[in-house]
């Protein structure tokens, strides 16, 4: 095992929810980029393997939506999800870096969203997910993380 690969499991078994989130849209974005320049150097086997790879984290996060806690947010983030794996698929299809460049703007945007959350959750002192007396998370943050089952 590389330092890299033991750096990124202690990372993953010490993260908590929001943290394994951020995780798994970095490596999106990562596999996605990846294989922006892996078209571009016309590498077709790691082309198909860093969007497949990207597939799989897109699918991960569509599996751990809780669409009953999240309503029309989980929803909406499953069809998002859905239509991003659509596009990695014709991307990697019609040799185009157009969908992956849309993809990777997209998974920008979202992980941007999940770390603006997990940023004042995180720090929340050794009460870890619980909030402090009186603290009020606002309804957005509550509902989006709801939509994975998770509360605060």
């Amino acid at each position: 095992m590389n330092w890299m690969t033991a750096y990124l499991e202690n990372r993953v078994l010490s993260a908590s929810p929001l943290e394994l989130v951020n995780i798994l849209y970095e490596h999106a974005i990562l596999e996605v980029e990846q294989a922006r320049e892996s078209l571009a150097r016309r590498d077709v086997g790691a082309r198909s393997k860093s969007i497949l790879k990207a597939i799989a984290i897109i699918g991960q996060l569509q599996a751990s939506l809780d669409h009953a806690a999240g309503g029309e947010i989980a929803a909406n983030l499953g069809k998002l999800y859905k239509y991003m794996i659509e596009r990695l698929t014709i991307g990697n299809v019609q040799q185009s870096d157009g969908p992956l460049g849309e993809v990777a703007r997209l998974l920008a945007s979202l992980g941007e969203g999940w770390r603006e959350i997990a940023e004042p959750v995180e720090h929340r002192g050794s009460a870890g997910w619980m909030n402090s007396p009186g603290e009020h998370i606002p309804a957005a943050e509550e509902a989006l993380l709801a939509t994975a089952g998770w509360s605060l």
